[in-house]
């Protein structure tokens, strides 16, 4: 199967699907917030993986449409907050909601998609035993994002944090949503326990290869390709995986230049430049593309004990697809 292929067919499946829960009323301005960064695009690689996790067990994907509404509503709700917190000022290559709303309106925009995911999540029919283990692992996604995010914050005040502490904060800030979306495909699928840990296992490493190439776009795209902007995480601070190796093993005259330059929200783009030029240099950017390979290794040998199917190929297409991506 074409990954493209059906990546477009169950992308527009969905997307017809979840509009039932950004409707527009009243405060009018509110929900235009609401909708601006859902109708603005978006991979729906989440809904995606979740619908063909519930395929890859012998479900029927359109049973899943409710969670997996969930699922990227609550995704578009971290999107909306983080930009506010790492005063980014682009999302797919449009204004963020803060900048095009203000950020009083784009916390309760927010605040309607957090709510909004609660609701979609309600609407799944499933087995009720089925439906409260998943509004439990949603809750625990929830939390484990909230801690994440505020891990990441406070990553951007350290000097160091090991690579290890790095990936604990990423397995929650974004591994979480994706270890939920394939375990959940396969509950609703009606996937035996060992399928639905395969899948939670898979969601996992590519939520991680996903985290781990984006902060290697951050690094290597251009503005227009990627849609945000570049080297704000050089100037936060932000400790990527490849931020992480550089401050690891830069000595002397490099640490001094690191020191300088990262973190300096100030920082120009000539100063951004030589951070660049320096992660490329002590191969920090190609350590993470390695450990990006290693996460799909994992996620490929975890889904072998699946059954053959056309959904688990696309599986083993869409973890590679994750590093060939240029936004």
């Amino acid at each position: 199967m074409d990954l493209q292929n059906e990546l477009i067919k169950r992308t527009t499946i969905f997307n017809t699907y979840w509009k039932r829960y950004l409707q527009l009323k009243k405060p009018t301005t509110l929900y235009e917030a609401s909708q601006y960064l859902p109708f603005a695009g978006g991979k729906r690689i989440r809904p995606f993986l979740t619908m063909i996790s519930c395929e890859s067990v012998s479900g029927d994907a359109k049973n899943v449409l409710p969670f997996a509404a969930g699922l990227e509503l609550m995704h578009n709700f971290s999107l909306v907050h983080d930009d506010i917190m790492d005063h980014s000022m682009l999302r797919r290559n449009l204004p963020a909601v803060h900048v095009k709303f203000g950020e009083p309106t784009a916390i309760l925009s927010g605040d309607l998609l957090f709510a909004k995911s609660f609701e979609a999540i309600l609407s799944t029919s499933v087995d009720f035993s089925v439906l409260k283990q998943l509004q439990q692992d949603f809750i625990d996604c929830v939390i484990a994002i909230c801690e994440g995010q505020q891990l990441d914050l406070e990553f951007e005040k350290e000097k160091t944090v090991t690579e290890q502490v790095y990936l604990d904060m990423i397995s929650k800030k974004t591994g979480a949503l994706f270890e939920l979306s394939g375990k959940g495909g396969g509950l609703i699928g009606g996937g035996n326990p060992q399928e639905v840990a395969a899948l939670k296992t898979y969601g996992m490493a590519l939520g991680l290869t996903f985290q781990i190439w984006d902060d290697y776009l951050d690094m290597s795209s251009n503005i227009t390709t990627l849609g945000k902007d570049i080297g704000n995480d050089i100037r936060n601070g932000k400790k990527t995986l490849i931020a992480v190796h550089c401050l690891a093993h830069a000595t002397g005259e490099e640490k001094i230049l690191l020191n300088n330059i990262f973190g300096n929200r100030n920082a120009s783009e000539s100063d951004v430049k030589k951070v660049y030029t320096l992660f490329q240099e002590l191969g920090s950017v190609e350590y993470a593309h390695q450990r990006a390979l290693h996460y799909i290794d994992q996620g490929k040998n975890a889904i072998s004990v699946l059954k053959s199917s056309d959904a688990k190929e696309l599986l083993y297409q869409l973890i590679d697809y994750i590093i060939q991506r240029e936004k």
